[in-house]
Formats: structure tokens, C-alpha cells, sequence
């Protein structure tokens, strides 16, 4: 197992909520990770409808995020959330489970940008997508 896929799955789950939310790192490379989670009836928003609450789909989507920092070929020792903003799509269509694609795609000496897509089985159409910006803390001794 390569660093960045330990190092990544050791980041989501040492997140509380990302372990309460059945996170499971699917796939992780340089700069891109793809994140999932199950339909689970505890985390609807709406009993009506069975559709999942947008506050487990932005966590997901954070938490994404984040591993797509953490395995970008600059290695930060670490990384948090700066500046998060989510777009809601259409609901996420009940029983299915849902995968945040993020990419982080540009970085500067402190700051990663980053973005995301999240998606049911209808990858065609996004539930959400999601853009942000992720602190940089270098490794000791390391250069940007």
C-alpha cells in the first residue's frame, strides 16, 4: 500500500464524522481521490421523501476535498479547511450510495484549491458540486 493511500484512509478515519457516515476512501492518486458513502436511513433529512441531508453530503464532500490535498504531489503534513462552497443540484435519489470525485488542481506556497463533483448511480447528473480552498502545513524541512 503506497503512503498516500495509508496516509489518506489514516486522514478519513481519524474524522469522527467521516467513520459515523461509513466513509470509504475508493481511489486515491496524485492530487484526486474519490470518496464514498452508503444510503443510510439515519441520515435522511427528508422522512417524507428518504432523501439524504445535504449536511452528509457536504461532509462528504469536505472530506474528499481534503484527501485530495493530502495526496498531491507537494505531500503536505496536513491540510483544513479555508473556504468551502457547496451547490446543490437535484436530491440524491434514495437507497443509492453517493461518490465525491475531487480534484485539487492548483497550489500555492500555503493554499490548495480544490473541487469536487458528487454523485448517485446517475453520474450524468451531479447531486452536488463543490469548490473550496485548504491550508498548506508543510512537512518540516520541506519546500514549497
Amino acid at each position: 500500500m503506497s503512503d498516500k493511500v495509508t496516509i489518506a484512509q489514516a486522514f478519513i478515519q481519524a474524522l469522527p464524522h467521516a467513520r459515523a457516515l461509513g466513509m470509504v476512501l475508493d481511489r486515491i492518486s496524485d492530487g484526486e481521490s474519490i470518496v464514498s458513502m452508503p444510503y443510510d436511513v439515519r441520515f435522511v433529512g427528508d422522512p417524507a421523501t428518504g432523501v439524504i441531508h445535504g449536511g452528509a453530503v457536504s461532509a462528504l464532500m469536505d472530506t474528499a476535498l481534503g484527501a485530495a490535498v493530502l495526496s498531491h504531489p507537494t505531500a503536505p503534513a496536513s491540510t483544513a479547511t479555508l473556504d468551502l462552497r457547496i451547490d446543490y443540484m437535484r436530491p440524491a435519489t434514495p437507497g443509492q450510495r453517493i461518490t465525491a470525485r475531487a480534484e485539487c488542481y492548483h497550489v500555492t506556497r500555503s493554499v490548495a484549491f480544490v473541487r469536487a463533483t458528487a454523485s448517485d448511480d446517475d453520474a450524468e447528473r451531479p447531486v452536488a458540486t463543490a469548490t473550496g480552498a485548504f491550508t498548506l502545513e508543510r512537512p518540516v524541512g520541506a519546500q514549497a
